[in-house]
């Protein structure tokens, strides 16, 4: 039983390491979205950790932790009743979208709801519409999901795939470089660009507004059958870059929920602009409740699709899924919302340069993320001079109990990613372990 004692020693230690304060600790059930140490009593996080990788799979905050329960204790109870409250899930997912649309400032039927940003990459690379002679564009800088949902694709339709490098140097990469790179790459046959809005290789935040400029000059002088559509794999620019997908004016924006917005873990969203939405086909079959109308009445649906049923939806896969967790996204959003977008967008941005700029300093490490915020979030990755990235993360959490992580590539650096979860002295004290590991 946890004594009154033991909870005292217990925030004390908090304390130490993370440098909040008892007061938030002690009113973790008091959430004050302005107070950042509030924020962080919200999460259920090692105390004894000063943890930079949060962004690999997200812990929950309290209300997602809640919803989850919640959920999962009445499916326990009497599932096929509670399925048919959540009307088969139909008002339940509604409820979902509408969450997502208002922290995104789009409309509800523009979004389908996915597990992962795998899973919504090869569904929507899976599922758009080709030509025989098309190509699909995408970077040397792009994860393994984004090369191999294309690569597949290619071999089931025979379009054609190619990779461009977008800058040759991470650390001193500029907008003019990518966005000619870009230009430059851009064939009358391509018809998919595959892009990364932060790369996970080396923290680099590409300019996808300017691309997107570019894009859609191209466009101005090519047919609907053949302009280029800008998709973006946004996981790791979603939840700290304060900009909508219709501000960066990309086609497509898809993006798991489990990591820096700190959702369910097993979900993710594909945002798309209304048009683009009937350039992709689905590929799993929806469990919408209007799709099954006409496969009830016996009869194929109309080729351009359900009446009533958005394309957004009906690529929403159906099927069982971890309900309780799918559900629970509307908390996350809405957790989200109430701190602000801006707010957590300029929270982290400080972090990571107060990280870069003290790391900059060490003689033995180099940096590889730019120093600018223009063209980096939240990821900052580096070198440190006689030693592997994995043995140096090892060390660090043997020497300090710091988490970090090694970039999974094949050219692998040392990588942290500060989060609205830290605080300026944990960045500080990262910057002390590094220089005496």
């Amino acid at each position: 039983m946890l004594t009154r004692r033991s909870f005292l020693r217990s925030a004390s230690a908090t304390v130490a390491v993370t440098g909040f304060a008892p007061r938030a600790i002690a009113s973790a059930m008091k959430f004050d979205p302005t107070s950042w140490s509030s924020i962080r009593a919200q999460f259920a996080l090692d105390p004894a950790l000063t943890n930079f990788s949060t962004f690999l799979l997200a812990s929950h905050p309290r209300p997602v932790r809640e919803a989850i329960a919640r959920h999962a204790r009445l499916l326990d109870r009497d599932a096929k009743r509670y399925l048919d409250r959540q009307e088969a899930m139909g008002a339940a997912e509604s409820r979902v979208r509408s969450a997502a649309a208002q922290y995104l400032d789009a409309a509800a039927d523009e979004i389908a709801l996915t597990d992962s940003t795998t899973m919504g990459l090869g569904l929507l690379y899976g599922g758009v519409r080709l030509e025989q002679d098309a190509e699909l564009l995408t970077t040397t800088h792009d994860f393994f999901s984004t090369h191999e949902s294309l690569r597949l694709r290619a071999l089931r339709t025979g379009a054609r795939l190619r990779r461009i490098r977008l800058y040759q140097n991470a650390r001193t990469a500029s907008v003019d470089e990518i966005v000619s790179a870009v230009q430059n790459g851009i064939t009358p046959q391509t018809r998919v660009l595959a892009m990364t809005w932060v790369h996970s290789s080396t923290g680099v935040k590409l300019p996808i507004g300017a691309i997107a400029n570019l894009v859609t000059s191209i466009n101005r002088d090519r047919s609907a059958a053949e302009r280029v559509l800008l998709c973006v794999d946004g996981v790791h620019g979603f939840g700290i870059e304060a900009a909508t997908p219709r501000e960066l004016g990309c086609d497509f924006l898809v993006s798991g929920c489990h990591k820096w917005l700190f959702g369910p873990r097993g979900t993710g969203v594909i945002w798309g602009q209304a048009d683009a939405w009937n350039a992709v086909m689905p590929t799993i079959p929806t469990f919408d409740g209007r799709a099954f109308g006409p496969w009830l009445e016996g009869r194929d649906p109309p080729p351009g699709g359900i009446p009533g049923l958005s394309n957004a939806a009906a690529m929403t896969p159906g099927g069982y899924h971890s309900f309780e967790h799918r559900w629970a996204l509307a908390e996350a959003f809405s957790f989200r919302q109430r701190i602000g977008r801006a707010r957590v967008a300029a929270r982290t941005h400080a972090l990571a340069q107060r990280l870069k700029g003290g790391l900059a300093e060490l003689r033995s490490v180099r940096l590889v993320t730019p120093q600018s915020s223009e063209l980096s979030s939240g990821l900052v990755c580096f070198e440190v001079d006689g030693h592997d990235p994995s043995e140096f993360v090892s060390r660090l959490y043997t020497r300090a109990r710091i988490v970090a992580s090694v970039t999974p590539y094949s050219e692998r650096y040392v990588r942290l990613g500060p989060s609205m979860l830290n605080t300026p002295n944990e960045v500080d004290r990262v910057v002390r372990a590094v220089a005496s590991a």
